[in-house]
Parts: structure tokens; sequence; C-alpha cells
């Protein structure tokens, strides 16, 4: 398998999930500062030009949540057997896909939803009272303790680690959530983790 990625982004999401699962793949940079994610070699990978991009022997997925549930499939140590837990694990996944990561990219992404320099401003200075919300909901919500779920690692842990990751740099004091902290202290001592930091796709 051959992942396309770039550093600190959702990508290493997958970098992590592919770790865990102890499955080959090549790590495939996207160097965002050079445009390469709107450039033609890319955009024949994946035509969104968004990373991840993983490809396989069956073809290419996108979309991180559906790139988890076929590393899921592979893995399946990865998915709580109770299916309620399973679905507690999706509902952190599209939690973070839907809500927190998306407050996130109003601070560089302002051109996906308004056209005005003004909006962009008014977006990028929300960003920390969302994200500190986001962190709040998290924190009271769920166990983390040592992961999302308890005592089982599951998808939805490397999912909201790397999201967790871009806190600090939302102008959000982390501190203000011990849980959610102490989370992320287990999570980036895990093996798979250290590997990716290893690799330079997170810093």
């Amino acid at each position: 398998m051959e992942l396309f990625y770039a550093p600190n982004t959702i990508s290493v999401v997958v970098a992590i999930a592919l770790e865990e699962a102890g499955i080959a793949y090549r790590p495939r940079l996207v160097d965002f500062a050079q445009a390469e994610q709107a450039k033609a070699p890319y955009l024949a990978v994946n035509p969104k030009g968004r990373v991840p991009a993983l490809v396989t022997s069956e073809g290419t997925l996108t979309e991180t949540g559906a790139i988890l549930d076929y590393i899921g499939t592979l893995a399946p140590e990865l998915i709580p057997t109770d299916p309620f837990q399973a679905g507690r694990m999706r509902e952190v996944m599209c939690y973070v896909a839907s809500t927190f990561h998306v407050a996130h990219a109003h601070k560089l992404r302002g051109s996906r939803w308004a056209d005005q320099e003004a909006s962009f401003a008014d977006m990028r200075a929300k960003v920390p009272q969302t994200i500190a919300a986001c962190c709040a909901y998290l924190e009271s919500t769920y166990a983390l303790e040592p992961f999302v779920l308890g005592s089982d690692f599951t998808l939805a842990d490397p999912y909201l680690y790397v999201v967790a990751t871009w806190g600090e740099g939302d102008g959000v004091r982390m501190s203000d959530y011990p849980n959610l902290c102490a989370f992320m202290e287990t999570i980036s001592a895990r093996p798979s983790v250290q590997t990716v930091i290893a690799k330079g796709m997170l810093t």
C-alpha cells in the first residue's frame, strides 16, 4: 500500500492506524508548501486534492473515516466487538471529523466557506472558542482512561489524538483539559506514534 500524506495533517491518523494494524505501507509525501496537492500528478491520485489517499491493490481510497473503516476490516481488533461500543467509537470519529476538524479548518481554510477577507478574519477569531468547546465536550463525555472508550484502544484514539495535537496552535490552553492531556500522553507513547514521529510524519 501507499499512503499519500502531509505532515501533521489528518492523514497521519491513517499512518498510526496502519502501524497499529501491522500493515506494511509506503509513505508518499505530498508537499503542501509546493502546493503539490493541487497539481496534476497528485490530482490523478485524488481529484479532491486533499490527503489522505491510500493506494491499495484494489484501487485508491480517500476520506479518513472510510480508510479507517477499511483498516478496521483488515485488523478487527481495532474495532470493539460490542455493537454499542463500536457505535460509540464511530460517534467519536464522526464528531472529530464533522465538528472538531471543521472548527480547526476555519483558521486557514476560510475560502471553503466564504469569499471576503473580513469573513476569513471573523472565522479565525472564532477558532479558539470553538476548539475549546470541542475539548470541553470530549473531556466531559468520554472516558479517556486511558483510551477514548476506556480500557481498549480503538480507531477513535488516533483520530482524536492527531486533531487534539492542533489545540495549542489553535489558541487553546490544553492544560485546562487534564483528562484529554493525559489521554494524549498515553497515545503519544505508543510505538505506532513514535514510529510516525521517527518518519517525520508528526512533529
